[in-house]
């Protein structure tokens, strides 16, 4: 896929003066759905337009969502203000970008040093994570549903080798989330950017490292044309989590059995989310392997001090939000259980792969 076809974008519907309310009209449901990503972004903008070709599928073409990518309806950064305005009836992208309404969104995208994708899901189901998500939303009158995951990230793609905690200093850096927060506390200056700018800002020596995804969206986006070193995995973001999100009173008006297919609509695009990711992560690591990028790991003294980075910035939101306090209550707990489990179970078996 080439850059131009999912970068080009769309301010052009961004300037009109009202954006499509929900219609509702003889037992047929037409409505537009935004997305914090480019449309035809391998993964994480097709995860959408598949959400949508199934509900429409699955409902024998009761509900129509007409996608709309980055910027042709709303800003990447905007998606849930919309929708909680009532100005588009569902959104699409990942909780985070809506953190500075609510810091515990954080931790239904994805934290530093976290759940994996498996298990950030399972706590989902089981964990109580969803029941707190619900909560917290219906404050905004919103409606959440878990849509899939990326699985694990690349921690990010540098123009100089990271040798040691001292070349973090003064370093221009694209992230996003918690990672950012903690990659501050060491100097760093983290800039959060929409995906169709980071290319240009690298490119144009604007920032000096961007991480983004993992091999298969950061080959698509070109990354590799710039620099030949990334840094893997991601202790930034281990995974990041994409949600389809609607305005709680245009949920209120689909029947109860559009509401299930919704639901169930977006759990069958988690799925095939997290198995093209493994599949096309693969693919590509093996591809930019073969045109001489280096995948390096951070040298220990700098995941140490990501890692005490990240504790600290943790407990400080624990203290500043009772919300944070309530979802790390719930997210702590079943982490400790993951992590025993892991170590016995996931890690002897991968070492034992090699």
């Amino acid at each position: 896929m080439k850059r131009r076809t999912f970068l080009a974008g769309g301010a052009g519907l961004a300037a009109a003066t009202s954006l499509a309310a929900p219609a509702i009209a003889q037992g047929r449901v037409q409505w537009n759905i935004a997305s914090a990503f480019p449309k035809a972004a391998p993964g994480v903008g097709t995860n959408v337009t598949r959400f949508a070709e199934m509900v429409a599928t699955m409902s024998d073409g009761r509900i129509q969502l007409e996608v709309y990518g980055a910027g042709e309806l709303v800003p990447p950064f905007g998606v849930e203000d919309a929708v909680q305005q009532g100005n588009v009836p569902v959104g699409h992208g990942p909780t985070y970008y809506a953190a500075g309404k609510n810091p515990a969104l954080h931790w239904y995208t994805g934290v530093p040093f976290g759940l994996t994708s498996t298990e950030h899901v399972a706590w989902l189901k089981w964990g109580g994570g969803q029941e707190i998500w619900d909560d917290i939303y219906a404050q905004r009158n919103l409606k959440p549903f878990y849509s899939g995951n990326s699985n694990t990230q690349s921690g990010g793609w540098f123009k100089k080798r990271i040798e040691g905690v001292a070349d973090l200093q003064g370093l221009n850096m694209r992230i996003a989330g918690l990672g950012g927060e903690m990659l501050r506390k060491l100097g760093v200056n983290a800039v959060l950017l929409p995906p169709t700018e980071i290319f240009q800002a690298l490119q144009s020596g604007a920032i000096d490292a961007a991480e983004w995804v993992g091999p298969m969206l950061d080959q698509a986006f070109g990354l590799q044309r710039i620099t030949n070193i990334c840094y893997m995995p991601a202790y930034a973001e281990p995974g990041a989590a994409v949600a389809v999100v609607f305005n709680q009173d245009a949920w209120a008006e689909l029947p109860a059995d559009l509401q299930t297919i919704c639901q169930h609509a977006a759990h069958a695009a988690a799925l095939e989310m997290h198995a093209q990711f493994d599949y096309f992560n693969a693919q590509s690591f093996k591809a930019l392997k073969d045109e001489g990028v280096e995948f390096l790991d951070f040298p220990k003294d700098v995941i140490d001090a990501m890692r005490g980075a990240w504790e600290e910035v943790r407990e400080e939101l624990r203290g500043q939000s009772e919300d944070v306090a309530r979802v790390l209550e719930s997210y702590d707990a079943y982490y400790q259980t993951a992590y025993a489990y892991s170590r016995a179970m996931t890690e002897p078996l991968l070492a034992g792969r090699n």
